[in-house]
């Protein structure tokens, strides 16, 4: 059959292309997600508490692992990508982070990316979500289908964070997303009346009635089919399914994989492998980003955290109450609050961000010895590290090489020490006497520069963030061009997802993303683009030279 567009990834960016592009019921449209369903009666999806059971698991997660990074004692490095319909937003922490107005502009001032600066994202940021907390100002959408929920942030660990933050000499801000990003505050998140609110369910599911849309999951493409230089179809589960358009939103791993696979890529790379060349494009699978975070953690001398959450005799009352009526601990993902911060002078706009736990715990759900605590994940926005994607067969079911340089450079290394610094202020200040019980993590025993970066070496985790390998822009690295998201050099095929950014923002991306996919759908309808806004938004001082 064919499809006047083939989405290639159920994802992010791919739910909200399915939706926009499926509008005109003239349109058809096909979604292959490689993935699961997001089964409705799935508690470790749906429930926002529960995300730490989806990630390491095979039946959510592609389970990556970076190559040996040679700066962090030649460790692999974890890398949780959802393998389910809505992606990793269907596993991800549900922190919504726009990103900060400058990171736009930084993205304008490259070649060819004019209109991709904070006042034309902006009415695409607006479009897509209703912002509970203020919707419908200069800054917040109030009718889009990410309907957002502000994290209560209550309770005495919250309350000692937000003092300890300002006595230590950072502000609080209304609104991490709004005119001011740079402080703390409360924290927007894909909440909604206690459930997860991924891409899927804001997006897909809505309009999954639509004749001209079909979603297929379970569906594993191979590779892009092209006549010369013009994609007419995709390979999947070795059925040729034939397209007007074939758009790859499969994500800044899989999307880059699968343009080498199909002979979109390095020669170098690619020849070797025995892959046939389609087009010689030397930038897809470079330019790979991500952040990279540790968590202090502290122990508690009151019972006031969520630690006791945990106990397992406990999960089953959990899961009732919010079964039965969508509160209590299992309502909510427990990032509720924190905030960004500029870790030097020399940077124009916060390149570290924090993420407030009212509970002492990773990611897999361990948690220290001790009892009762609390913790705060940091790391820098902005390392100048830069790694790759590389497929290592010419099987589509061989994971990709994935080399980040984690820590590569001084940038990095520098600002590693300020972020931990900076952490160890804030949890240091007065606000905290009658809670600390003492750090837990690094530990007392890790105080010089050298010994912190060695502690991030041995500790830190991605904050599942990768990005940027098929970048936009018009130089020779670039892959997809800004102005109509088609793959330089051929026809038929678009990148649509967080491989198309060229720089990572400072934030958790999938907002980002979400924006990108919507300014995206505009530019292959050949709609007209929503009109920029050119708000005023807040620059810190300069010092002056």
């Amino acid at each position: 059959m064919r499809y006047d567009y083939v989405i290639v990834g159920g994802g992010s960016a791919g739910c909200a292309l399915a939706n926009r592009l499926s509008a005109d019921p003239s349109t058809s449209v096909l979604v292959l997600e490689a993935g699961r369903p997001d089964y409705l009666w799935d508690v470790f999806i749906h429930m926002p508490a529960a995300l730490m059971f989806p990630i390491g698991s095979r039946f959510y997660d592609w389970k990556y692992e970076s190559e040996p990074e040679p700066h962090m004692n030649g460790r692999r490095v974890y890398h949780a990508r959802g393998k389910v319909l809505g992606g990793s937003s269907s596993i991800n922490g549900m922190i919504f982070q726009r990103g900060n107005p400058l990171d736009y502009e930084r993205w304008a001032a490259d070649p060819g990316m004019e209109r991709w600066d904070y006042a034309h994202c902006l009415p695409y940021f607006k479009r897509m979500e209703t912002c509970l907390a203020e919707p419908g100002t200069d800054f917040r959408g109030g009718d889009g289908p990410l309907k957002l929920e502000r994290g209560p942030a209550r309770g005495p660990l919250f309350e000692a964070f937000f003092e300890a933050v300002q006595q230590a000499g950072h502000p609080l801000t209304d609104d991490v997303n709004g005119y001011r990003q740079e402080g703390f505050a409360a924290f927007d998140r894909n909440v909604h009346r206690g459930r997860r609110l991924s891409a899927a369910r804001a997006y897909l599911h809505p309009v999954r009635r639509r004749r001209n849309l079909t979603v297929r999951t379970r569906a594993l493409v191979a590779r892009v089919l092209f006549d010369g230089t013009r994609a007419v179809g995709v390979r999947c589960d070795g059925e040729r399914i034939e397209a007007g358009e074939v758009i790859l939103s499969s994500g800044a791993v899989n999307t880059p994989q699968l343009l080498q696979l199909s002979g979109v890529g390095p020669r170098a790379l690619l020849e070797p492998l025995g892959v046939p060349m389609v087009h010689d494009l030397p930038g897809v699978g470079e330019n790979l980003q991500d952040h990279l975070e540790v968590y202090v953690q502290h122990g508690c001398r009151q019972p006031v955290s969520q630690q006791p959450s945990l106990a397992r005799w406990r999960r089953p009352l959990i899961g009732a109450d919010w079964l039965f009526r969508r509160s209590g601990p299992g309502a909510t993902n427990h990032f509720e609050a924190g905030g960004f911060i500029r870790s030097n002078d020399d940077v124009a706009y916060p390149n570290l961000m924090f993420h407030f736990l009212p509970i002492a715990v990773r990611y897999d759900g361990s948690a220290p010895a001790g009892g009762h605590g609390y913790q705060v994940h940091i790391g820098p926005m902005y390392s100048d590290a830069r790694g790759s994607v590389r497929i290592t067969s010419a099987d589509p079911r061989a994971k990709p090489a994935l080399r980040f340089n984690y820590l590569s450079t001084d940038q990095d290394r520098r600002e590693w020490v300020e972020a931990v610094r900076h952490t160890r202020t804030i949890l240091s200040q007065p606000a905290w006497a009658d809670l600390d019980a003492g750090e837990l993590s690094p530990g007392p025993a890790v105080r010089s520069d050298e010994e912190i970066l060695d502690w991030v070496a041995r500790d830190a985790e991605t904050a599942l963030h990768p990005s940027c390998t098929c970048k936009m822009g018009t130089d020779e690295t670039a892959v997809v061009d800004p102005e109509t998201m088609r793959v330089h050099g051929l026809d038929g095929l678009r990148v649509v997802d967080a491989s198309a950014m060229p720089y990572v923002t400072n934030g958790n991306i999938y907002a980002p993303v979400m924006m990108l996919a919507e300014k995206a759908a505009d530019l292959i309808l050949g709609n007209t683009p929503l009109p920029p806004d050119p708000v005023e938004f807040y620059r810190h001082p300069r010092p002056p030279d």
